[in-house]
This record gives structure tokens, sequence and C-alpha cells, in this order.
């Protein structure tokens, strides 16, 4: 055998492990998105459902979802929603709450920067609350020190975003059927899913600190600042705390 075909060879034998190993990226992130995505099932079912209640067809459902993949902005936007809307309003309500993802991009951009745009721009729009939490502390994760796996978040990304346009428009096409479907207490799936998904990036005390500032302050906001500024107020305050502890030990 020349050396040509034995370099031929190599190179076939390297690319179809690293097929293999990207693959097994996809399934490991898809199978570890499963438990969250039960989770927002029953969410998604309200707010389909509070949609179609609120005069939204299942396409309009649908697209919405799918464009501006946010929950909190889409519960904000359906809940300002009316015959004749505010688009106005909506549009500035939605930056308002979607202007947390500025943060989040940043936390990831550091881990892309390797990765050509047509790859990084797509990640970056399918990127959620809980993918973002979920790359990072599989990135920080003992197993994994430090190494970004690009192909595991997105496993979880667009499994996460796949599920959740399709179970928002089965909440649309079965909400005129329902009544408030509030008081069934799916809503409360939401803080759930988020305090799981806190504990598992959390590692002591010095690293809580800056998501119980956080906390404090978007409460604060929530009781004596306008509707939605609660969002960027607590980010700030979170990312103001972390800074000057010096970040995450």
């Amino acid at each position: 055998m020349d050396m040509h075909s034995l370099s031929t060879r190599t190179l076939m034998h390297s690319g179809s492990a690293v097929e293999t190993r990207r693959w097994g990226e996809l399934k490991r992130g898809g199978k570890h998105a499963l438990p969250v995505i039960i989770g927002l099932v029953p969410l998604a079912l309200v707010l389909g459902a509070q949609a179609s209640q609120k005069g939204m067809s299942i396409a309009e459902v649908s697209l919405m979802t799918a464009l501006n993949y946010a929950g909190g902005s889409e519960f904000a936007a359906v809940e300002l929603w009316s015959s004749s809307p505010d688009i106005a309003l909506i549009v500035a309500m939605t930056f308002l709450i979607n202007s947390r993802h500025i943060v989040m991009g940043a936390t990831l951009a550091p881990l892309l920067k390797h990765l050509p745009y047509r790859k990084t721009v797509p990640a970056l729009f399918f990127m959620c609350d809980e993918s973002w939490a979920m790359g990072l502390t599989d990135t920080r994760s003992s197993s994994r020190p430090l190494s970004f796996s690009f192909h595991y978040y997105l496993g979880v990304a667009l499994l996460l975003w796949f599920n959740w346009v399709a179970f928002t428009s089965v909440g649309a096409l079965i909400g005129p059927a329902l009544s408030d479907i509030r008081g069934w207490g799916f809503d409360m799936v939401f803080p759930a899913v988020f305090l799981v998904l806190m504990r598992g990036m959390c590692r002591g005390r010095s690293s809580a600190l800056p998501w119980v500032t956080s906390l404090l302050v978007a409460l604060g906001a929530w009781l004596w600042l306008p509707q939605g500024w609660y969002v960027p107020a607590g980010a700030t305050g979170g990312l103001l705390v972390a800074y000057l502890s010096g970040g995450e030990r």
C-alpha cells in the first residue's frame, strides 16, 4: 500500500470518527433535553391556549413561537394582544424582556468564537434560557472541563425549539375548547424549571450570590417599576455583583 492510499484511508477514518462523535453529542443533548421538555409541555399548552383565546390563529401562534423564541416575551405579547393591538407597545415590551439574551449571547460568544458565522448565528437564534444553561453546565462539568460541546448544545436547543413550537400549536388548537387553563396550575412549571436549572449551575455560596442578588433586584423592580423592567434590572444587578466579586470561583 502506497503512502497516498494510506493517507486517504487515515483521513476517511478520522472523518468518520468525527462524524460519529458529533452524532453522539447531538443524541446526548437530545437525551438530556427530554426531562426539560416534559416540564415545558404544560407551559407551551398554556401559551397556545391563551393566544387562541385572544383570537390568534394556529398559524400565527406557530409563527410567533418559532421566530420569537422566548417564552417570557411571548406571554407578555399575548397578554397585551387585543382586537386592535398596540404594536409599538408589544414590540417595545418584547425587546425589553428579551434583552437578557444579549447578556446570554455574550456569555456564549467566547465559547463559539472558533466557529464560522454560518454556525454561530443559527446557534444563537435557537438559544433559550434552558439550552443556554444546559450548555454552560455541561461545559463546566468535571467530565468536560472548559470544553464547550457545540453539538451537545445544538441537540438540546433544536429539540427544545421544535417541541416548543409544536406544543404551543397544539395548545392553540385545543384552546377554544378550554376554560382559563391557568387555573390548572400549569404556569407554575416555568419557575420550577428555572429553579432546577439554577441549582445545576450554582457551585457554592460565591457562585450563588449573583443569582440571589438578581432575584432580589428583579423582585424590587417588579414591585416598584413599570411592567417588564424587572428583567433587565435583575440581570444588571446579578452581573454587577459577579463583576465586583471577581466572577465565579
